[in-house]
C-alpha cells in the first residue's frame, strides 16, 4: 500500500554567498576583473574607485577647468561622505569599505562626473556606454576602442590582396575558397577535390580550377601560405628568393627530396645522395633553417601574449616578500549615498533593491576574500620553496596542496582553487603557481626530490654535452644514477619530450 511518511535528515549545502565565494577564487585575474566590471555596470549600489594616481590627475583637471563648480564640489564633499562611518545608517557594519586588508591605508577618493551619478569623472556611465554620441554619434565623439590596433588576420590580409588580382569572378570565387580553407598556420589540409564540392558555390568548379586558384593564393602575400605539405612549403620560399641566392639550388633539392634525412641529421648520406662538398651541404642546410615553417603565424597575432600575475615576489633586505598586484585588487565599495537612501525609503528587506545591495555587499566581502586567500597561498609557497628564488629550478622541493592546506587551516579544494590560473611575478620570471607543486621521486641514498629538478638536471646535461656526440636516454638515466636519481628511462624520455627537447639522433650535429 503506498504510504506517505516524513523523515529528518542532515545535509551540508552551500549558501548562494559561499557559492559565489568558490566561484571568485576559482577565476582567473582577467576573468575577476570581468566579473567585477560586470558587477559595477548591473549594481546600483556599487562605485568604482580609481587609483591614487587616476584620482589626482582628475582632481587636478577639475580645480583648473572652468564651469563645472557642480563636480568640484561633489569632488570636496566625496571624502566627507565616505569617512563617515558604516554604523551611521547600519547598513555595512563589520564590513570593510575603504581599507584594504594586506596594509594599505585607504582606497583613493573619487571626483563624481554629475552630483551623486556614482559614476568616477574619468569613467563614463554605463548609460552613456549605450549611447550614440559615445560611440560616436553626432557630437563627433568617438569610442577608446576605435583607436585600438587590431591585428589583421591571415584570411583578411589575402582577401585585401585578391582584390588587387586581375581575375575574373569565377577564378576570384574559387580563390576565396581556397582562402577560407586555410589552418591558421597557413597551410592547405584539405583535398581540392573535397572543396570542389563546397555548397553555395554551384557545380562550375572542378579541381583544375581550384588548383589554379591555389596557385593565385600562393602567390598574394608571404612566400610559402597555401602550402600543402612542409617540403612544399619551404620549397615555395626557396623558390621566391633570388636566382642569384648561393646554394639556393641545392636547398631545393633537399627540402623536395631528403627532407625526412635532413630531419635525422643524416649528412653523410645527403653528402652522398646529392653530389656536393661538406662546406656546400652545411652552407644548404643553414639556408634552409632560415625558413619558416609555419608563415600563417605572422598574422592575426598581438603584439605579446601578457599574463597578468596576481602576486609580486620581491626581496627585501635579504628576505622575500610577497604582495598582492596592485593591478587586480577589487576596486569597488558600496555607494554610501545610495546605500542611505535606501535605508531612509520604506522598501522591504524581499525588494529587487534590497537583494542588489546584499549581492554588493558579498561580492565586496567575498572579493577581499578572495585576495586574502591568494596572498596566504603564494606566502606558503615563497616559504617552502625559498631555495627556487635563490638556485633555480633545480632547487625545488616536492610538494602537495595538502601541505599547503594542512599549514594555513583551508581544505585542499581551496587550495586548488586559489593555485589555478594564478601567477606569480618572480625575479627570474612569472611562474604559475602549478609550477611550486613538482612531484616527488626517491634518490638513492633514501631521500627524495622534485620532478622538476630531474627535468632542470637533464637539461643541464644535455646542454652541456659534445653535440657530436648527444647524450641517449639511456646514458642521461645513467649519469642521474651516478648522482643518487633513480628514474626510468621513460621517465627520461618523458621529461626531455616535455621540455621539446629532441632526440639524441636528432641534435647529433656533424
Amino acid at each position: 500500500m503506498p504510504s506517505i511518511a516524513l523523515h529528518a535528515r542532515q545535509h551540508l549545502a552551500l549558501t548562494p554567498r559561499l557559492q559565489q565565494a568558490v566561484r571568485l577564487l576559482q577565476l582567473s585575474s582577467l576573468e575577476f576583473q570581468q566579473e567585477l566590471r560586470e558587477a559595477l555596470d548591473t549594481n546600483p549600489f556599487l562605485e568604482y574607485v580609481p587609483p591614487a594616481s587616476e584620482t589626482g590627475e582628475a582632481a587636478e583637471a577639475a580645480g583648473g577647468a572652468a564651469g563645472i563648480g557642480s563636480a568640484a564640489t561633489a569632488a570636496a564633499e566625496a571624502p566627507a561622505v565616505a569617512t563617515a562611518g558604516a554604523g551611521e545608517s547600519g547598513l555595512d557594519a563589520g564590513m570593510p569599505q575603504d581599507a584594504s586588508p594586506y596594509g594599505e591605508t585607504s582606497y583613493a577618493e573619487s571626483a563624481y562626473g554629475e552630483e551623486g551619478s556614482g559614476y568616477p569623472a574619468e569613467l563614463p556611465s554605463p548609460a552613456s556606454l549605450r549611447t550614440s554620441s559615445y560611440r560616436g554619434g553626432e557630437d563627433g565623439e568617438s569610442d577608446a576602442s576605435d583607436w585600438v590596433r587590431v591585428p589583421v588576420s591571415l584570411r583578411e590580409q589575402l582577401h585585401e590582396a585578391l582584390r588587387l588580382s586581375p581575375l575574373d569572378d569565377l577564378d576570384r570565387v574559387a580563390t576565396q575558397v581556397v582562402i577560407e580553407a586555410l589552418d591558421d598556420d597557413g597551410y592547405l589540409r584539405q583535398d581540392l577535390a573535397d572543396l570542389a564540392e563546397v555548397e553555395g558555390v554551384g557545380d562550375t568548379l572542378d579541381e583544375d580550377r581550384l588548383r589554379v586558384a591555389l596557385r593565385v593564393v600562393q602567390t598574394l602575400d608571404r612566400p610559402g601560405i597555401g602550402a600543402r605539405s612542409l617540403s612544399e612549403c619551404l620549397a615555395l620560399q626557396l623558390e621566391a628568393m633570388p636566382h642569384v641566392t648561393p646554394h639556393r639550388e641545392l636547398a631545393l633539392q633537399i627540402v623536395s627530396q631528403h627532407l625526412e634525412r635532413l630531419a635525422r641529421r643524416e649528412h653523410g648520406e645527403l653528402q652522398r645522395q646529392l653530389g656536393c662538398d661538406g662546406a656546400s651541404l652545411q652552407a644548404a642546410i643553414a639556408l634552409v633553417r632560415r625558413l619558416d615553417p609555419k608563415p600563417g603565424n605572422h598574422y592575426g597575432r598581438a603584439d605579446g601574449g601578457y599574463v597578468i600575475p596576481d602576486v609580486i615576489v620581491r626581496q627585501v633586505r635579504g628576505k622575500w616578500v610577497v604582495s598582492v598586484n596592485p593591478a587586480i585588487e577589487p576596486r569597488a565599495r558600496i555607494h554610501k549615498l545610495y546605500a542611505e537612501m535606501f535605508a531612509r525609503s520604506d522598501q522591504t528587506s524581499r525588494s529587487p533593491l534590497a537583494q542588489q545591495l546584499q549581492e554588493a555587499r558579498w561580492l565586496i566581502r567575498n572579493a577581499h576574500k578572495r585576495c586574502e586567500t591568494i596572498l596566504r597561498v603564494g606566502e606558503c609557497i615563497v616559504a617552502r620553496q625559498k631555495a627556487f628564488f635563490q638556485y633555480g629550478e633545480i632547487a625545488l622541493r616536492p610538494m602537495l596542496l595538502r601541505d599547503v592546506a594542512d599549514e594555513l587551516g583551508l581544505h585542499e579544494s581551496t587550495v586548488s582553487r586559489a593555485t589555478g590560473n594564478k601567477y606569480m611575478a618572480t625575479p627570474r620570471g612569472i611562474f604559475e603557481f602549478k609550477r611550486f607543486f613538482p612531484r616527488e621521486l626517491e634518490t638513492r641514498t633514501g631521500g627524495t626530490c622534485s620532478a622538476a629538478a630531474v627535468r632542470a638536471l637533464i637539461k643541464e646535461m644535455i646542454d652541456a654535452e659534445d653535440p657530436r656526440d648527444p647524450l641517449s636516454d639511456v646514458v642521461l638515466t645513467q649519469e642521474l644514477e651516478k648522482q643518487g636519481v633513480q628514474v626510468a628511462r621513460r621517465t627520461v624520455t618523458k621529461y626531455r619530450q616535455m621540455m621539446k627537447l629532441p632526440a639524441a639522433e636528432m641534435r647529433r650535429q656533424i
